[in-house]
């Protein structure tokens, strides 16, 4: 059996630790084909974003229609759009796939630096209806309107917790219609979290793309993840990237 072939719609991270770069390197690990159609070239590193520029909405969209005409695609995962009409012919052209989409509505990077404005966000609405699943942080979740603003969607959405202060980390995975499911674990303490997102995001649509169900996808995705964190490999002065190579799901 051929891998599965994953598309990130994503930015690129100059330092290697998130965007697109993060996402291919999850995805090769767990054993998928990458593809990226890139939204957004940054300048960044482990201290934050210095520069960045946006793609123009045509070459996002033409580098997503040379991936599927031609390779085809088994799962998206969707991170940094960067402005509402790339948010919007990324829409338009996922309505058209009938393959399982995660979609992280990156707001705020790791170092702080915005990476979306009003605009934007409020451009991630068909984004979230169209989605197999909506992975936002403490503070995504907050800007989205909370559990009430998710629920009142009616889409499905893991809030994550790994952003919080608390011990006791509490991802929780919320599908319309049943019992939220809280997938606990406790905190590993380390600086090196750059790209925690990204990759498990990535991961997860790789894990759809196989055919795992969500739930069992999000938990896999989440033990790969903590596996990474362990296996930072200390770069950088400030929130370092991920162990990715060394990760086992």
């Amino acid at each position: 059996m051929p891998p599965p072939r994953i598309l990130s719609i994503a930015g690129s991270d100059s330092s290697g630790g998130a965007g697109i770069q993060a996402d291919i390197k999850t995805i090769t690990v767990l054993g998928g084909y990458a593809m990226s159609a890139i939204t957004a070239i940054t300048a960044q590193n482990t201290l934050g974003v210095s520069a960045a520029q946006m793609l123009s909405p045509e070459l996002v969209a033409a580098q997503i229609d040379a991936c599927v005409g031609d390779i085809g695609v088994d799962a998206i995962k969707i991170g940094m759009l960067g402005s509402p009409a790339i948010a919007a012919v990324v829409a338009e052209r996922i309505a058209t796939l009938a393959v399982p989409v995660v979609f992280d509505p990156v707001m705020v990077a790791s170092s702080g630096a915005a990476l979306a404005d009003a605009e934007t966000i409020a451009a991630f609405e068909r984004l979230m209806q169209l989605a197999t699943l909506t992975t936002p942080n403490v503070a995504e979740l907050a800007a989205l309107g909370g559990h009430e603003g998710m629920i009142a969607r009616g889409v499905t959405y893991l809030a994550k917790g790994g952003d919080g202060t608390s011990e006791r980390i509490e991802d929780v995975l919320v599908i319309p219609g049943e019992e939220p499911l809280v997938m606990a674990g406790t905190r590993i303490h380390t600086r090196h979290t750059h790209g925690t997102g990204c990759t498990l995001s990535s991961a997860i649509a790789t894990y759809l793309a196989k055919g795992v169900p969500l739930p069992e996808a999000v938990d896999r995705a989440r033990l790969f993840v903590r596996s990474a964190l362990r296996a930072a490999p200390g770069f950088g002065a400030g929130n370092g990237p991920l162990g990715h190579a060394e990760a086992r799901g």
